[in-house]
C-alpha cells in the first residue's frame, strides 16, 4: 500500500462518492491508504514511546509563551528517550502570514531547541504541514457524519449573525448546541432528502461535532488533575469548513492520532476544548490510544493581571518574541536583538511556571531534561520578570570566553570607527565584563579606555574636586612621572598608598580624584587596572589636563 498515489486514488473516490454515494465506502478505503501512507504499524511495538509535538500556527512570530510550551515539550521528550516533533498547523488561511514559517524554524535553531522530525527535518509520519495533509482530514469528518456523531450545517453567516442579535436583545448569548440546532438550518433538523438536494445544488456548509445532551465528559490532566464538564454546556463545534479545510480541532485529532502522539503538552487556553477533543478520540474509536493531556500556566504580565501580551512588551520596553518581527511598519523587539544569549533565555523559560525542588537555578539544556518532570509544574499563572531575565543573561555572559566576546567587542568598536588589537581589547574584557548583562554594555563600561573624558560628571565633581584638588594633582602627576616605565601602574599604585598615608590624605578623596580625571567620572574598575591599559603617559596626560581644565 505505500506505493499507491493518493492523488490518483482519491480522483477514484471522489468519483464514486458523486454517482453512486459511497461515503462509507470512501471513508473506510481511505482509512486503509491513509493508515498505510502515514506509517502507521501498530504491531511495530507493545510499549508505547513516547512522542510529542509543537504544532503552531503560521499567523506572526512565536511568543515567549510558545518557546515556553516547546521547551516543556522537548524536556519531557528527552527525560523519557522520546521524539519531539515540528508540525506546523496551517488550515486557517485567512490567518497566515508570510515568513511567519521560517521565523518559527530559525528562533528555535537559535534558540538551540532540536526537533527530530517535522517540517524541514522530515519523518515517517509526514507530511508535518497540515495543508499538504488537507485530503485526509474530509474523509473523518464524513465518518462522523454516518456514525451520526456530526452533521451537516447550511447556515449561513447572516443567518447566524441574526440568531446572535436576537439572543442579544433578550440579554442572552447564542451558541449553536444541543438546545438550538434543531431550530436551525443542518442535516438533524432538514429531512435526508432536503440535505442532500442542497449538497447537489453546491449549497456551502460546514460539518458540526454533535455533542449529546446531558453527558458528563472526564478526562485527567497532568497538571490539573481531574476535569469534567458537561455536555449541554458546549456549542457544537465546527470541524471542517465550507472552504474545503478542516479546523483545528478535527485536524489536530486526525493527526496526533496517526503520528501516534502519547502527551498532549499545551498552553491553558486550550483546556476549554479538550473536552471535545476526548470526545472526538471516543467518536473515532481511539480512546484507548488516545495521547495523556496537560495544560501548561499562562504567562502573566510583569504588573497587573492578564496574559502576556506583545503590547505589554512594546509598552514597558522588553521583548516577548525571541526574535526580531517586522510586521509592516511595526517593529517588534526580540530577545536576540536585545542582546541575549539563547542559553539565559531558555534556563529563564524553564522556570516560568515549574521548578526543580531545589535552590538551584543555573540550568544547561542537558541539566534541565535531567531535572524535568511534570508534576512540578505548577497550575497557577508564571509572572514574566525582566529583570530576572537580565540576570540569567548577567550569569551566562560571564561563563562566556573572553576571547568570544573580544570578537563581538571589536565589532562594536570598528563601528565607531576606533582601532584596536585584540589582545588590549581582550585585556579590557576581561576588566569590564563583571559589569556587564549584555555584550552591547562593554561599550557603556569600557568606553573611558578608549576615549578621554571631554567633560566631568556635575554630581562627582562637586564631591570629590574641592579646592586645592587642582595643585594636588599636579604635584602627583610630578611624581608619578618620575617612577620607572618598567610595571609603571604598579609603582604608580604603590607610590600614591605611601604618599596619601605620609601626608595624612583621605584615600577616597584622593583616588576618586585621579579616577574622576582619567575617567570623567567615579565609575570603572580599579585604577591599577585603569593606568596598566591606558599606559603612563595616557594616564598623566589625562589627570594633567583635568586639573588644568576644572582650574579654570
Amino acid at each position: 500500500m505505500r506505493g499507491v498515489n493518493l492523488r490518483i486514488v482519491f480522483f477514484f473516490l471522489d468519483f464514486m462518492v458523486l454517482r453512486l454515494g459511497f461515503v462509507r465506502l470512501k471513508s473506510s478505503l481511505f482509512t486503509i491508504f491513509a493508515d498505510s501512507n502515514i506509517s502507521i504499524n501498530r504491531n511495530r511495538k507493545m510499549e508505547r514511546r513516547v512522542r510529542v509535538r509543537f504544532a503552531p500556527s503560521p499567523t506572526g512570530p512565536l511568543h515567549i509563551g510558545g518557546v515556553r510550551t516547546a521547551l516543556y515539550n522537548y524536556l519531557f521528550a528527552k527525560k523519557q528517550g522520546g521524539d519531539f516533533i515540528l508540525r506546523i498547523e496551517d488550515t486557517d488561511q485567512t490567518r497566515f502570514v508570510e515568513g511567519a514559517e521560517d521565523y518559527i524554524v530559525e528562533a528555535f535553531r537559535w534558540l538551540g531547541i532540536k526537533f527530530d522530525e517535522g517540517v524541514g527535518i522530515g519523518g515517517e509520519f509526514g507530511p508535518y504541514k497540515q495543508s499538504e495533509r488537507k485530503d485526509i482530514y474530509k474523509s473523518y469528518a464524513l465518518e462522523l457524519v454516518e456514525k451520526g456523531m456530526a452533521y451537516y450545517a447550511f447556515d449561513t453567516p447572516e443567518e447566524l449573525e441574526e440568531k446572535r442579535k436576537e439572543a442579544e436583545s433578550e440579554k442572552k448569548t447564542f451558541q449553536y448546541d444541543c438546545k438550538t440546532r434543531q431550530g436551525l438550518r443542518n442535516s438533524l433538523s432538514l429531512s435526508e432528502e432536503e440535505t442532500q438536494e442542497l449538497i447537489a445544488s453546491g449549497m456551502p456548509y460546514v460539518i458540526r461535532f454533535r455533542f449529546p445532551e446531558d453527558e458528563m465528559i472526564e478526562f485527567d490532566d497532568l497538571i490539573r488533575g481531574h476535569v469534567k464538564m458537561n455536555s449541554s454546556l458546549l456549542d457544537d463545534k465546527v470541524l471542517y469548513k465550507s472552504d474545503g479545510m478542516p479546523t483545528y480541532h478535527l485536524a489536530n485529532i486526525v493527526d496526533d492520532h496517526l503520528m501516534e502522539i502519547s502527551h498532549v503538552i499545551r498552553g491553558e487556553e486550550w483546556l476549554p476544548s479538550c473536552p471535545l477533543h476526548v470526545m472526538l478520540y471516543r467518536a473515532f474509536g481511539w480512546e484507548s490510544t488516545m495521547p495523556q493531556f496537560a495544560h501548561l500556566p499562562l504567562l502573566l504580565k510583569p504588573e497587573g493581571s492578564g496574559k502576556l501580551s506583545k503590547r505589554d512588551g512594546d509598552r514597558l520596553g522588553f521583548p516577548v518574541f525571541p526574535m526580531e518581527w517586522k510586521d509592516n511598519e511595526d517593529v517588534w523587539a526580540g530577545f536576540r536583538e536585545d542582546g541575549f544569549l539563547p542559553e539565559a533565555v531558555i534556563n529563564f523559560v524553564g522556570l516560568l511556571g515549574w521548578n526543580p525542588g531545589t535552590e538551584q537555578e543555573i540550568f544547561s539544556l542537558e541539566e534541565l531534561v535531567e531535572a524535568f518532570s511534570i508534576d512540578r509544574i505548577s497550575k497557577h499563572g508564571a509572572r514574566f520578570d525582566l529583570e530576572k531575565a537580565k540576570w540569567f543573561n548577567h550569569q551566562y555572559l560571564q561563563k562566556l570566553e573572553n576571547a568570544s566576546l573580544t570578537e563581538v567587542f571589536l565589532q562594536d568598536l570598528k563601528q565607531r570607527g576606533i582601532e584596536c588589537d585584540f589582545a588590549k581589547a581582550e585585556t579590557i574584557v576581561g576588566l569590564i565584563k563583571e559589569r556587564c548583562s549584555f555584550a552591547k554594555e562593554l561599550w557603556d563600561n569600557g568606553d573611558y579606555f578608549f576615549v578621554a573624558p571631554e567633560s566631568y560628571a556635575e554630581k562627582a565633581l562637586k564631591k570629590r574636586w574641592k579646592e586645592g584638588t587642582s595643585e594636588r594633582m599636579i604635584e602627583i602627576v610630578s611624581h608619578l612621572r618620575e617612577l620607572e616605565d618598567d610595571n609603571w601602574a604598579q609603582r604608580a599604585e604603590d607610590f600614591l598608598m605611601d604618599y596619601i598615608k605620609e601626608n595624612e590624605l583621605n584615600m577616597g578623596q584622593i583616588m576618586n580624584s585621579i579616577r574622576l580625571a582619567v575617567v570623567g567620572d567615579t565609575r570603572g574598575c580599579s585604577m591599577l587596572d585603569i593606568f596598566a591599559v591606558l599606559g603612563k603617559e595616557e594616564s598623566l596626560r589625562r589627570i594633567s589636563v583635568a586639573a588644568d581644565r576644572i582650574n579654570l
